[in-house]
């Protein structure tokens, strides 16, 4: 009854990639709507652009590490 669910290393940052893209999405959409709305203010603006950027560098960290290195 009791038995436990065990994810690898690579599952667990796939779904936190997964966690982090949809974030960003989410971002990108509150930020484009607070632009056409006009009336933003440019302080939430700037906060949420800075997160946005965040969440890109979080995304292209764990990129890398799911994505061998291979030489060619």
């Amino acid at each position: 009854m009791n038995a436990q669910f065990e994810m690898d290393s690579e599952e667990v940052l796939r779904v936190k990639l997964g966690v982090l893209k949809q974030e960003h999405r989410d971002l990108d959409e509150a930020i484009h709507t607070m632009e056409q709305a006009g009336r933003a203010d440019q302080l939430t603006l700037r906060r949420l652009k800075k997160q946005k950027l965040h969440l890109k560098d979080q995304i292209a960290r764990i990129e890398d590490i799911l994505t061998p290195d291979i030489i060619a």
